[in-house]
């Protein structure tokens, strides 16, 4: 084991295989191996002794110790790691209530999940009876791509085993029924090649309703021909995010298995300067979508992010907190869902909780050139004395914020983090976050954090966004500051993935195995914010399907005596309807493009369709036609509306010509917007 003197080692990208959640039995032996030094358990730390006891513990395994040295510029340097788990259990020393964890049952996680992706009709009776779950599955089913649907085939194989061996009756569907198209569907089999092996197996045992999804150049109504999956020189650095992850990183075994190509080496930290190429219709961010849509796209990505993993054997199983007491009002130790429905109460629209927002100027406020911001803690006791004054006089509008240090303000906010009653990255979802680094490169980590931000509740998801883009500002000023986006991301990985009683549940070796992981891991979500929060363009675009295929079963369903019943009482409202389709269609035709924005008693505005008209053109137009708007430019948004979308916020880089292509059915409405 290479060593340094007593101030730590340098840990570099080193990631455990083992699973971290939950330990292992008998993997305490680094404790046992030496009883004189004073154990983790107790708040007290040591960097020099950890490192002799990982070395220890690993010789005795006949193994290497869980890191090495590397002289690489981006290598993480973790001794101020260390330095803030030993201050972390200084600032937490005392009696704490843990938080209990419950690890699936066998079956248990394959129900969860399949209920989790709108699949529960492939299990439950009294589910699969109700006509309008049944033909959601189905329609959801129909639009799966070949990987995603053998990722559900593994969950439905392994939760009928499970019923098998409990000797429950279950019928089990077949394989063919559950990927059939729904009647009348458009969802076809494209004329995919089919790889070898197991993956071909699952191919061929789902063979209808597995395509890749269109690329956004076709209609989504007509199928058309299948993206393919670049392999240039610039393949490496370029994301796609018209072609399902799962399905790159199949061609990307498929092609390994010809070629010798090389994944992330240990001591390989650079980030690579990742591109998006540039899409006509523009990039969907999180919020931009209705509620409804945004209920498909999570289902997707569930079923998306196990068939990445799935394609490399990666096996993680969600946690579940057992239920037990928790606070109902205040600030610190609140449940994060709990403190924002109690802050818009006082703020209507608060998505980030106020203290955070507040803590966040403050530091801001004093100053970001401070040096050893972040790393540098407040004192432990006057710490604690400001949790309380907090809690007091918060709300009150009281507390004597100009008497606050700027250290002690980064140790409240990083203490507000600690105290959540379950972690930000949620119970369920941390193994899978501490999993990414199992795969083979950095371009696959930043599709799984992608899909792995998206499936986090909305609290969690915004107060993270919240925090990645403080961070970066703090970096922003690294030349004053001293902390790089290493040093922050080493910093705060402790803060972010120790939830309370974490260490209590894991040996001191999985405990050493996790360290830089969980610092990468913060490094990756810092450095590639602004592309983690974007909904990749193939699931938007199994949306589109899904949505297109709900309006035809609709469609054919109505009755016939309904229709004749209803005839006559929406005889003039559908021929009003008529006249505006007509009205849209003819503007079309004549190379014009209605726009509406009833919020600003503009009933309608003509503007001239061309190859260049972007959404930021439209908008543009508007203003300089309603000078009696109030509503700041930034806060405004141009939605497409209906088609085969509910309603989405456009890119203002969004091609208007190119979006009617895709969506010709669409109504296109100003309003104003609450990002």
């Amino acid at each position: 084991m290479n060593r340094q003197d007593a101030k730590g080692v340098v840990l570099t990208g080193y990631y455990s295989n083992s699973e971290s959640l939950p330990p292992h039995p008998g993997v305490n032996s680094v404790e046992e191996a030496d009883p004189a030094v004073p154990s983790r358990r107790t708040g007290h730390y040591n960097v020099q002794n950890r490192s002799k006891n990982a070395a220890v513990a690993a010789s005795a395994a006949g193994t290497k110790p869980p890191y090495s040295r590397c002289n690489s510029q981006d290598s993480l340097d973790m001794d101020a790691y260390w330095k803030e788990v030993e201050s972390i259990g200084e600032a937490d020393a005392g009696p704490q209530d843990e938080v209990q964890l419950k690890v699936a049952d066998e079956g248990e996680h394959e129900e969860a999940w399949l209920t989790e992706a709108g699949l529960a009709t492939l299990f439950q009776e009294s589910v699969s009876e109700d006509p309008d779950a049944s033909e959601d599955s189905k329609v959801m089913l129909s639009t799966l791509t070949r990987t995603q649907a053998a990722a559900v085939e593994k969950r439905v194989e392994l939760l009928k085993q499970t019923l098998r061996k409990r000797n429950k009756q279950y019928h089990a569907p077949d394989v063919r029924e559950i990927f059939k198209p729904p009647p009348g569907s458009t969802a076809h089999s494209e004329g995919t090649q089919q790889p070898g092996g197991e993956d071909s197996e699952a191919a061929e045992r789902s063979e209808n309703g597995k395509r890749e999804v269109a690329s956004s150049g076709d209609s989504i109504a007509n199928g058309a021909c299948l993206p393919t999956v670049p392999s240039g020189p610039d393949s490496e650095t370029d994301l796609n995010l018209e072609v399902s992850f799962a399905e790159q990183a199949l061609s990307y075994r498929e092609r390994a298995k010809g070629a010798e190509i090389q994944g992330q080496s240990e001591a390989d930290d650079r980030l690579p300067n990742f591109k998006v190429p540039p899409d006509k219709t523009g990039r969907t961010k999180v919020g931009d979508l209705a509620p409804q849509d945004m209920k498909m796209v999570r289902r997707l990505v569930l079923i998306e992010m196990t068939a990445l993993y799935d394609n490399f054997k990666i096996d993680w199983k969600s946690n579940k907190v057992i239920k037990q007491k928790e606070k109902e009002s205040g600030i610190f130790g609140v449940p994060l869902a709990t403190l924002i429905e109690q802050d818009q109460r006082r703020v209507p629209g608060t998505k980030v909780p106020l203290i955070l927002q507040r803590l966040i100027s403050h530091i801001e406020e004093e100053g970001l050139d401070t040096e050893g911001l972040l790393r540098i803690p407040g004192v432990a006791i006057r710490v604690k004395g400001l949790c309380q004054e907090l809690e007091a006089k918060f709300y009150e509008g009281t507390f004597p914020w100009e008497t606050l240090k700027q250290h002690d303000a980064a140790s409240l906010l990083k203490f507000f983090i600690r105290e959540l009653p379950h972690p930000l990255l949620t119970v369920e979802y941390l193994s899978a976050f501490i999993s990414v680094l199992k795969l083979p490169t950095k371009k696959q980590q930043l599709q799984a954090l992608n899909l792995l931000v998206l499936l986090l509740p909305e609290t969690s998801r915004d107060t993270l966004k919240a925090l990645m883009e403080f961070f970066q500002r703090v970096i922003d000023h690294k030349e004053q500051n001293k902390m790089t986006l290493n040093n922050v991301a080493v910093v705060m990985a402790p803060n972010i993935f120790m939830f309370k009683g974490f260490r209590n549940k894991i040996s001191e070796q999985q405990e050493y195995s996790m360290a830089t992981g969980t610092a990468s891991i913060v490094r990756l979500l810092i450095q590639y914010q602004n592309l983690l929060w974007t909904i990749p363009k193939f699931i938007i675009n199994q949306v589109r399907e899904q949505n297109m295929e709900r309006q035809k079963q609709k469609k054919a369903g109505k009755e016939k005596g309904m229709k004749r019943l209803l005839k006559k009482m929406t005889h003039d409202r559908d021929k009003a309807d008529k006249q505006d389709r007509n009205t849209a269609e003819n503007d079309t035709s004549q190379g014009f493009i209605r726009v509406q924005a009833p919020e600003f008693s503009k009933v309608s505005m003509a503007v001239q369709l061309t190859e260049d008209l972007r959404a930021s053109d439209v908008l543009a137009r508007f203003l300089s036609q309603e000078s009696s708007v109030s509503v700041k430019r930034e806060d405004l948004c141009l939605y497409e509306i209906g088609g085969n979308i509910k309603e989405r916020c456009l890119d203002e880089e969004a091609y208007m010509k190119a979006l009617l292509e895709l969506n010709p059915s669409a109504e296109w409405v100003i309003r104003a917007t609450q990002r």
